[in-house]
């Protein structure tokens, strides 16, 4: 089992939604999975030129060099795919949504005759994709806050022809790096149990309705 996290968080490894993430791939590798956490803050990532010649003439590929490749093979031949991402404005950080254009270049042209017009995946027929994981915070009590990004998520599984195998959302992620005395058992508690889904994803590709329950439950208003 290989995961590869893309990691979306504009700041250094000690942000709120990377320490989510460490917990989860703590989790993963002690069930035996290989990871690997890409920060896009550390790349060099062109915004899309909104070019579709490569379509016809390099299938595939990006004509633009900069680290979008490098990002690429290192996540190339991974099982699932984590996507993580503060929240901003109820939405994915830029850093992300510039990634995520880039992966145009991985695009089908030929629409399919067998699905509805909005269903057409973006990706090649010859392409298998991973399956796909959302981790985000968000400085707000408020879970609501995520709906833009959930939607999202299963839009984008929808186009790239795959699934959504799992999201996990914390409300007030401020808690995660700045806990007080009084919340510091409870936020020690949330991260073995972000360990917990590490080892499920990595064993069976799925929550256990025990823990998706209690991550839905346990970063609700704290406070």
């Amino acid at each position: 089992m290989r995961i590869a996290v893309i990691n979306g968080s504009l700041k250094d490894q000690t942000t709120n939604t990377n320490v989510m993430v460490t917990a989860f791939l703590k989790g993963a590798q002690a069930a035996g999975a290989e990871t690997v956490n890409i920060f896009l803050a550390e790349k060099e990532i062109k915004h899309w030129g909104a070019s579709h010649s490569y379509w016809f003439h390099y299938p595939g590929q990006c004509m633009t060099k900069h680290d979008m490749a490098e990002a690429l093979a290192i996540g190339a031949g991974t099982n699932i795919i984590v996507i993580t991402t503060p929240v901003y404005f109820e939405n994915i950080s830029g850093m992300l949504n510039a990634f995520m254009d880039r992966l145009t270049m991985t695009g089908n042209h030929y629409p399919s005759k067998d699905k509805p017009k909005e269903d057409q995946s973006l990706v090649s027929p010859k392409m298998q994709l991973p399956k796909l994981m959302m981790i985000s915070s968000c400085g707000s009590p408020e879970r609501s806050e995520t709906q833009v990004i959930s939607l999202w998520i299963k839009r984008m599984a929808l186009k790239m022809d795959t699934e959504v195998i799992a999201e996990i959302y914390a409300a007030q992620g401020r808690f995660l790096t700045e806990p007080t005395e009084k919340l510091r058992p409870f936020i020690l508690r949330y991260l073995e149990l972000l360990e917990k889904a590490g080892k499920e994803i990595a064993t069976n590709m799925n929550l256990s309705a025990a823990t998706k329950s209690l991550l839905e439950n346990n970063m609700k208003p704290i406070i």
